[in-house]
């Protein structure tokens, strides 16, 4: 029995949409919320699974939650322990962030190595160089990775990569050190400056944060106090349904979203010909367009480059326009996994290495598929859309990893998608109701 999302094509999206809280964002607070031992208050939290991931992780370490109508309560003040075990770390990669808030407020954790979508080489070298860096004792033992210090010290450490992962968990480490650390080659995406506003919030000294040299002086414990704190909009939800109305032709405004963390994404669908009206900072308008879009040359980069998350999305309209466009992913290896099942829809996508090469083609039709990340699984959706007849997409756990009642929200643009569950693993199905998605885990 597993849920798959039935989406007849052919409908223009059109109408208004808000964008949640940015997933990416609110998960490393929730990793920072360790920091301090008492409670804090994060606001504009999705309803994802992988919140809720997180939440287990900080439950068995010992902090006490409350998660309803998109506000977050924890409270770190009895924390147990500093092991997070493997059962509930390899289903989120994010989760992975408790290592360097625990190791700052314990001086010691065992933290179980991440899991999380299969996308290619994630690397964990960097987060042990900048661990050991401050002074910590670093081992790997059975699956994890086990971290130990007499007491942390400000060092500059530099980055071979600007790994968001690596620079978030040194920056959580080095809040509560002796003397000043200054990340080089940090990692500059907007979670990263959510993650340093929410750690400033709290009382955390740090400079930097959206450039490539993050400075962190070092305070005590003490010094940290309570907060009230409201997440970003979530950037790659916004380019999902920016994907959406383009690829559909429609006429959609989306609100809550930060136009200017979307400004790579919106430059290339402008020059494929889409035309977006800017009303204001946060708020954006898709405009109806008869037109085929034009093929573009896309390379993803490190913030603020095209990122490597939405180059599954733009596949899917450029899947279908006129001419032959090229993306290079320069990130992870493995982020072609939506490709094959596109292509069994009737698009022409040849990958080699890290390149895929898109032949634009006049239609999509629908089949049966299945999403293997959360991305991928996005653009699959999006295809749903504009494809001939019924299209069927399984593997909705990715999915619902990483967007909030999506069916619903499209469904309110006017799209012929209904969620559903298959009974014994025949065609019989029958609608699932929101509730049943992602039930309500609120605080005990």
């Amino acid at each position: 029995m597993e849920d798959k999302l039935v989406i007849t094509g052919g409908n223009k999206l059109s109408g208004e949409l808000i964008v949640s809280g940015a997933k990416n964002a609110v998960l490393k607070q929730m990793a920072a919320a360790l920091l301090f031992p008492g409670p804090v208050c994060i606001k504009n939290v999705p309803n994802l699974a992988d919140v809720y991931s997180m939440l287990e992780v900080l439950e068995f370490l010992g902090a006490k939650v409350k998660f309803k109508n998109s506000t977050l309560e924890i409270d770190s003040l009895e924390i147990s322990g500093s092991f997070a075990p493997m059962e509930l770390v390899n289903r989120l990669r994010a989760s992975f962030n408790v290592l360097g808030a625990l190791v700052g407020r314990f001086k010691e954790a065992k933290v179980a190595l991440p899991g999380g979508c299969q996308i290619g080489a994630r690397r964990l070298d960097l987060h042990e160089k900048g661990l050991k860096a401050l002074g910590a004792e670093i081992i790997f033992d059975q699956g994890y990775m086990i971290a130990n210090a007499q007491k942390l010290i400000g060092t500059r450490v530099y980055l071979d990569l600007p790994s968001n992962g690596a620079t978030e968990n040194i920056m959580l480490a080095s809040v509560l050190a002796d003397g000043e650390t200054i990340i080089e080659n940090a990692a500059c995406d907007p979670e990263i400056i959510d993650l340093a506003n929410f750690l400033i919030s709290m009382g955390a000294k740090i400079q930097g944060a959206g450039t490539h040299q993050i400075t962190i002086k070092g305070i005590q414990q003490k010094d940290l106090h309570s907060t009230e704190y409201t997440a970003i909009p979530d950037r790659l939800e916004a380019s999902t349904y920016l994907m959406a109305g383009i690829v559909t032709g429609g006429d959609v405004v989306l609100r809550n979203a930060n136009i200017e963390h979307i400004q790579a994404t919106l430059s290339k669908v402008q020059e494929a010909g889409a035309q977006i009206e800017i009303i204001d900072p946060y708020t954006l308008k898709i405009k109806e367009n008869r037109k085929r879009l034009n093929a573009v040359t896309i390379s993803t980069g490190w913030y603020p480059g095209f990122p490597t998350d939405v180059q599954a999305l733009i596949t899917v309209p450029l899947s279908v326009a006129s001419g032959t466009s090229t993306i290079k992913e320069t990130i992870y290896e493995e982020r072609f996994a939506n490709v094959n099942e596109l292509v069994r829809m009737g698009a022409d996508i040849k990958v080699n290495n890290n390149v895929a090469v898109i032949n634009g083609v006049r239609k999509l039709s629908g089949t049966k598929i299945v999403a293997r990340d959360i991305r991928g699984g996005a653009s699959l959706v999006i295809a749903g859309l504009i494809a001939e007849g019924k299209t069927e997409v399984t593997g909705l756990l990715h999915i619902d990893r990483g967007y909030e009642n999506m069916d619903q929200k499209l469904a309110s643009l006017g799209a012929n998608v209904i969620r559903t569950k298959g009974i014994s693993g025949d065609s019989v199905a029958e609608e699932v109701s929101p509730e049943e998605q992602v039930k309500d885990k609120s605080a005990k």
